[in-house]
């Protein structure tokens, strides 16, 4: 009998766990994630794609000139990274630095892994309402929204005709912030003084 391999998963230490209920808003605001699917020949694929998470199903669509799609095993396993903000932390910026000198540099950032079962949708109503879908959330904040309807039909039609839609239906979810967690207040204010001087939001990176 071979032996069982490990299920995948993050590598997320106690202190980086993101809380539960900031994972479905950090996704939704980031609202792009990296598609990656292993096609029969056992060869990765991995496409940048808008996305909303919608209930169990994570949506979206690639280029049909990409093809990363017609690779896709409808029913196969796949995993959709969510990346937010990151950064180069240098030791010094750390208060601990001029007391015991004791410091190396690490990378700060945040990530969602949504892994489950990826389906392929070369349907043109499926796409023209994902897309609808997609607008509204884009255009919802600005003054002046654009809406799937303010173009003729015809243009709408031709312009879906060069994309497919894509559904992960998600069985797991993984997060995790890496935000200077395990440091000391002052680590952490001289973390957040000098991004702020990097012209990066603190806030996106380092927790208070």
């Amino acid at each position: 009998m071979p032996d069982q391999q490990p299920d995948p998963q993050l590598y997320v230490p106690r202190f980086n766990v993101m809380e539960a209920d900031d994972v479905r808003p950090f996704v939704e605001a980031v609202a792009t994630a990296q598609l990656v699917t292993v096609g029969e020949d056992g060869l990765p694929d991995a496409t940048f794609l808008p996305v909303l998470w919608e209930g169990d199903r994570l949506v979206g669509h690639v280029a049909r000139a990409n093809a990363h799609w017609r690779r896709i095993v409808d029913g196969s396993s796949a995993l959709a990274i969510v990346t937010g903000p990151d950064s180069y932390i240098t030791p010094t910026w750390y208060a601990t630095k001029a007391e015991h000198g004791k410091v190396v540099p690490t990378w700060n950032y945040s990530v969602v892994h949504l892994r489950g079962r990826v389906v392929v949708h070369d349907d043109p109503e499926w796409v023209h309402a994902l897309v609808t879908r997609l607008t509204d959330r884009h255009e919802a904040d600005r003054e002046e929204r654009w809406h799937v309807t303010d173009a003729p039909d015809d243009y709408i039609a031709k312009n879906l005709r060069p994309i497919v839609g894509v559904e992960v239906v998600v069985e797991s979810v993984e997060a995790k912030a890496k935000l200077s967690q395990n440091r000391s207040d002052e680590d952490r204010a001289g973390v957040a003084a000098g991004l702020a001087a990097d012209g990066r939001d603190p806030s996106d990176l380092v927790v208070p």
